[in-house]
C-alpha cells in the first residue's frame, strides 16, 4: 500500500517529539501505519476493504476505528480517497444487511456458513450489534468536519439513515416488531441469543456486545449512548447538508427516547460507588454490573461524546469498573486493567488500557498506562487483543490493527497536551 506523503510527514513531526521516549516512538510509528500497511485492500469499485487483522473479514465497527486516526489529515486528496473509500463500502454493506456485523470482500459465502438463518453471500457474520451501525456514521461525521467534503453525505446519507432508523425503532420493541433471529449450531454459550423478557424503555435492543459476545439483557447501555450521539450527528448532517428537516427531526425524536431510557432504566445504586451506569438492563429491574473491554464501553463514555468525564455518574461508574468490584478487572504481576468474558480469565485488553488513558485527566495515570502498554506487547511494537496480566508474552490476536490505531491516537493526544 502506497503511503501518502502527508502521512509520512505527519509521523515524522510526532516522532521528533518522542526522541526521549525511543520505545514509544518505535511503537507509535509502527501502530500509526499498521492499517495502511497490513489491512487496506483497494476494490474494483474504488472502495476499500479493511481486514480486521487475523480474521479475513471487514467489521463495520473495527474498520471505522482502524482509520479514525487518519481523518485529521483528510483535507489531503490521497487520504480523503482512502477514508471515503472505506465509508462508501461500509454504507454499501449496511444496505445489504443492517443486522450483520462483519462482511466479505466479495460475495463468496466465506464466514460462518452454519449460522441460522443462512447468511447473505456478502455476510461473514450476522451478530446484530447496535454499535455496528454507529461507527460508520461517526467516521462519516468526523470526515465531513475535517475535510468539508459533502458529496458522500448528499449521495448516501438519507438512504442509510432510513435503514438505521427502521432497525433501531423496530428494536425498541424487539419481541413485537423485530424479524431478527440468530442461531449457531455447536456454538459457545457466548453465541447464544438471549430470550429473556424485556420491557419497553425507549432504548434499542442489541443481540450482542462489541466483543461479539451475546448480551445477558437486551439493552446495552454504552451502545445506546453511542446511538444517541450518532443520532445527533445524523440530524446535523441531514439538516445542514441534505436540508431534510423531516428526517432530521425523526433522528432527534429517537435520540430523545433513547436518552430518556438510559436515564430512567440504566442507572442503578451501588452500595459502595453510589449511582452508576449498569452495563446492561432489561427494563424490568435486572442489571449486569460490569464493563467489557471493547468499545463502546462505559469507560469510553467521554470518548464517544455522550457525557463529560466530570459527570458525577460517570465518575462513580469509572471508579467501579476500575476496581475489583468489576468482575472483569484483573490485577497481575505485570499489569492491571479491564478484561472481558470474550477472552481468558486474567487477560487484560490493550483497548481498555488505551481507553482508560484517553478518558483520564490525570497525567501520572496516563504516563503509567503508556509504560504498561510499552512493556506488555512482547516487544512486537504492536498492540494485541488481550494479554496475561502475569505474563504478557501470552496474548490473543497478534494482528489486530484497531488497538494499534487507538494507540497512535493516544500518543498524539499525549504530545498535544504536553503529557509526554
Amino acid at each position: 500500500m502506497h503511503i501518502p506523503k502527508i502521512i509520512t510527514e505527519h509521523i515524522a513531526q510526532y516522532c521528533d517529539k518522542l526522541n526521549t521516549y525511543p520505545r514509544i516512538r518505535s511503537m507509535y510509528e509502527a501502530c500509526y501505519l499498521s492499517t495502511l500497511k497490513t489491512a487496506l485492500e483497494l476494490c474494483e469499485d474504488n472502495t476499500y476493504f479493511v481486514l480486521t487483522g487475523d480474521i479475513p473479514a471487514m467489521w463495520l465497527r473495527d474498520s471505522a476505528a482502524q482509520i479514525t486516526h487518519y481523518v485529521p489529515l483528510s483535507h489531503d486528496g490521497e487520504v480523503s480517497k482512502i477514508i471515503e473509500g472505506v465509508i462508501r463500502r461500509q454504507l454499501m454493506y449496511i444496505q445489504i444487511d443492517p443486522y450483520a456485523n462483519a462482511f466479505n470482500r466479495i460475495p463468496d459465502r466465506n464466514g460462518h456458513t452454519e449460522d441460522i438463518p443462512t447468511n447473505n453471500p456478502w455476510v461473514f457474520e450476522r451478530k446484530y450489534e447496535v454499535d455496528s451501525l454507529c461507527y460508520p456514521i461517526r467516521i462519516l461525521y468526523l470526515y465531513w468536519k475535517h475535510s468539508g467534503n459533502t458529496e458522500i453525505i448528499k449521495q448516501e446519507l438519507e438512504a442509510t439513515v432510513k435503514t438505521i432508523l427502521t432497525v433501531w425503532k423496530n428494536e425498541q420493541h424487539h419481541y413485537e416488531k423485530s424479524l431478527y433471529s440468530f442461531s449457531r449450531p455447536n456454538g459457545t454459550v457466548q453465541d447464544r441469543l438471549s430470550d429473556k423478557p424485556l420491557a419497553y424503555t425507549g432504548m434499542t435492543w442489541s443481540g450482542f456486545r462489541p466483543s461479539d459476545d451475546c448480551c445477558s439483557f437486551g439493552y446495552l447501555t454504552a451502545s445506546n449512548m453511542f446511538a444517541a450521539v450518532v443520532l445527533g450527528y445524523m440530524a446535523e448532517m441531514l439538516n445542514d447538508v441534505c436540508k431534510n428537516k423531516s428526517l432530521s427531526d425523526e433522528c432527534i425524536v429517537l435520540k430523545s427516547e433513547i436518552d430518556r431510557g438510559i436515564k430512567e432504566f440504566a442507572v442503578c445504586n451501588h452500595k459502595k460507588h453510589g449511582e452508576i451506569y449498569a452495563c446492561e438492563t432489561d427494563g424490568l429491574g435486572n442489571y449486569s454490573l460490569f464493563d467489557d473491554a471493547n468499545i463502546p464501553s462505559l469507560l469510553s463514555i467521554p470518548y464517544i461524546g455522550y457525557e463529560s468525564r466530570d459527570c458525577e455518574i460517570y465518575k462513580n461508574t469509572r471508579k467501579f469498573i476500575l476496581s475489583c468490584d468489576n468482575p472483569y478487572y484483573y490485577e497481575g504481576s505485570a499489569a492491571e486493567g479491564i478484561g472481558s468474558p470474550h477472552t481468558p480469565t486474567g487477560y487484560i485488553w490493550h483497548l481498555s488500557l488505551i481507553m482508560q488513558a484517553l478518558t483520564s485527566d490525570n497525567a501520572s495515570e496516563i504516563r503509567s498506562i503508556l509504560n504498561t502498554l510499552s512493556s506488555t506487547n512482547d516487544n512486537t511494537n504492536h498492540m494485541h487483543e488481550s494479554f496475561c496480566a502475569d505474563n504478557p508474552s501470552l496474548y490473543t490476536r497478534p494482528w489486530f490493527t484497531w488497538p494499534d490505531s487507538l494507540f497512535a491516537e493516544l500518543v498524539e493526544n499525549c504530545i498535544d497536551n504536553e503529557i509526554i
